[in-house]
């Protein structure tokens, strides 16, 4: 069943990295990490891109965005989408990914009940949580980093108009050569979506990914503890 979690799931503490699964069904379990600061305030389930692509939940633009979140006492959940890394089952076009991302945020909401938590992804992953929001009605913050939008062979994002009210940003660069930059533009005013674009950056946002971190924390309504 959707969002079936592990046996007795501990709750990590301090400042660490702390390994973990994440139960989906009688047949997919997940690869998981938790990077957490000392004492976190919030919380942010991350998405990785596309699993035949090669997207993992260590590729280097969601390592920076994990490390920027945690130095801003935020816990941040990572997980490999089935048939990915050591997660089980095999992928399922996006589809059974969906299921993946509602345990990923069962579990998140479980381990930490007192923090709010946020979810963002890069490309498949954004779209995926995108589709989650619309599924299951989910309320929560939202960024996405360069979802497919308008273009045949990237996931399929959903109607506007079956997304719940809920605060929403997109990140994209203007030169980014996998997804029609107007047509995401286009699309985030349909949903009354903030639309962050980076100049000079591409898909892959090479030498910004600390650009990208502060964007998803500022979508997400994180703040700097230092109060810089």
């Amino acid at each position: 069943m959707t969002g079936e979690q592990a046996p007795g799931p501990l709750r990590p503490a301090g400042q660490s990295i702390s390994r973990s699964q994440i139960r989906v069904s009688a047949t997919v379990e997940l690869e998981a990490r938790w990077d957490l600061p000392d004492s976190p305030t919030a919380g942010v389930v991350l998405c990785h891109p596309h699993p035949l692509r090669r997207g993992t939940m260590t590729v280097p633009l969601l390592d920076s965005i994990t490390s920027f979140l945690v130095s801003w006492s935020t816990a941040v959940l990572r997980f490999n989408f089935r048939g990915v890394g050591r997660s089980t089952g095999i992928h399922d076009e996006g589809l059974g990914e969906i299921d993946d991302v509602a345990a990923a945020m069962d579990q998140a909401a479980a381990t930490f009940p007192e923090l709010e938590f946020g979810i963002a992804g890069w490309s498949f992953g954004a779209a995926t949580a995108l589709r989650w929001q619309a599924r299951d009605r989910s309320e929560h913050d939202y960024v996405g980093i360069a979802p497919g939008a308008g273009r045949a062979g990237h996931q399929q994002l959903p109607d506007p108009g079956s997304l719940p009210p809920a605060s929403r940003m997109f990140i994209v660069g203007d030169r980014d050569q996998l997804i029609p930059v107007d047509d995401l533009v286009a699309y985030a005013a349909e949903c009354g979506a903030r639309m962050e674009i980076i100049a000079g950056s591409d898909h892959f946002f090479y030498s910004r990914e600390q650009t990208v971190a502060g964007l998803v924390a500022a979508g997400l309504g994180i703040e700097d503890p230092a109060g810089a």
